[in-house]
């Protein structure tokens, strides 16, 4: 880090900004790009890559001015695949050309990105999957494949992508990591409706897709090490994003309480003020935790915020639901849309309560979450694996 960048220069550099590209006057796109090439995208990321080497605290420096001056942001929630999971793989494990290439169209929202994991049989035990990746002569890769839950999909430019480089490898050290082109021939997206009515997630068939060698991240046969990278972004991104006092789930449901007094009752008053204080306790542990971070190096305590995040959730929608009777019934929309954002707290509140029971499942089901807290936060004994050294090719499927 830059020792020379504190909150009077970042203050400093994002008065400059606005100086020369007033939102007012300036076209959204435009601004986001400036801002980017100020370095005040991500402080904590390297200068030239939209940040400047400095503390990740003074991002909310950045912040506090530019919502001040009604400056338009990147609509976080859309792009948040691209934000929370890709760029701090990339970060880490992607090529100069790489960083230079996808961060700064990623961070302006110009590129939408999903994520190419999970499978139809390899969910949970996601190490196990069977998408395969074959290396050409000419070095590039062709892919084959299924891919499920995939959010995003149908208005992703870019993907994050696994796949089975080595089947007589065990299936940890088989896999590699590749940057997928979604609008490549051979890239099939469907529709997944789910129980909200709402196909936000999809199913993606990969068949003889072309990936050059150039958009492999990481070693060929280490995606599972570079996957870790993603896969602790992706559950800090679900469980700890910054949200106010009463923001998230708990918001609704105590506005409810506060101007509707005939639905009140003793035990959902009880049950309110319990759900009130642990939502709190949890807001203020991932304040905690995003202030531990290492730029794009989070730990395990990110399992432990999304498990808080996907209980509460569920808790506090179902409190919700019950505490408006059989208004809590009524659904307000069934039709089949296909969103461009995931949100977990939108509409009524029927769609709150069928929404979480997603949460205990993405990003990490809620039992591998509790196997990670309980052997690399607390140390306890590891569950024994009898496939850890099996050649992938010769597991039972």
């Amino acid at each position: 880090m830059s020792p020379a960048v504190d909150a009077t220069e970042v203050r400093r550099r994002t008065h400059e900004l606005l100086a020369a590209h007033p939102p007012a006057t300036t076209g959204r796109t435009d601004f986001l790009k400036a801002r980017f090439d100020a370095g005040l995208a991500w402080v904590h990321y390297p200068e030239g890559l939209g940040g400047l080497d400095a503390p990740r605290s003074l991002q909310q420096v950045v912040d506090a001015e530019l919502a001040a001056a009604d400056a338009p942001d990147n609509d976080p929630r859309r792009i948040g695949i691209g934000l929370g999971m890709a760029a701090p793989t990339i970060l880490g494990f992607g090529t100069d050309e790489q960083k230079r290439r996808f961060l700064r169209p990623l961070w302006v929202g110009e590129e939408v990105w999903c994520q190419l994991f999970s499978e139809p049989g390899a969910g949970s035990d996601l190490a196990a999957l069977a998408t395969r990746a074959v290396q050409g002569e000419d070095g590039d890769w062709t892919v084959d494949g299924q891919k499920v839950w995939t959010s995003s999909a149908h208005v992703a430019r870019w993907a994050i992508l696994i796949a089975r480089t080595d089947p007589d490898l065990p299936k940890h050290r088989g896999i590699s990591y590749f940057i997928c082109d979604m609008t490549d021939p051979g890239v099939d997206v469907r529709p997944l409706r789910q129980i909200t009515g709402e196909a936000e997630f999809n199913e993606v068939f990969l068949s003889g897709v072309r990936i050059p060698d150039s958009h492999r991240l990481g070693p060929v046969g280490e995606g599972w090490k570079v996957a870790q990278t993603t896969l602790m972004n992706e559950r800090v991104s679900i469980g700890g994003s910054r949200i106010p006092r009463e923001g998230g789930m708990i918001g609704p449901v105590s506005t409810t309480w506060r101007e509707r007094p005939e639905l009140r009752t003793h035990d959902t008053h009880q049950r309110l003020l319990t759900l009130w204080v642990e939502a709190e306790v949890a807001r203020l542990t991932g304040e905690r935790l995003r202030q531990q971070l290492v730029a794009g190096q989070p730990g395990p305590e990110g399992s432990g915020m999304k498990l808080a995040f996907a209980r509460l959730n569920q808790e506090i929608s179902g409190l919700e639901v019950e505490l408006l009777g059989d208004e809590g019934l009524l659904y307000g929309d069934w039709t089949m849309v296909r969103p461009e954002l995931v949100d977990f707290t939108g509409r009524d509140a029927s769609y709150r309560y069928l929404r979480s029971k997603g949460n205990s499942i993405e990003g990490g089901t809620s039992e591998i979450l509790l196997n990670i807290v309980a052997e690399r936060v607390l140390g306890l004994p590891a569950e024994p694996r009898n496939d850890k050294d099996v050649a992938w090719k010769d597991l039972s499927r």
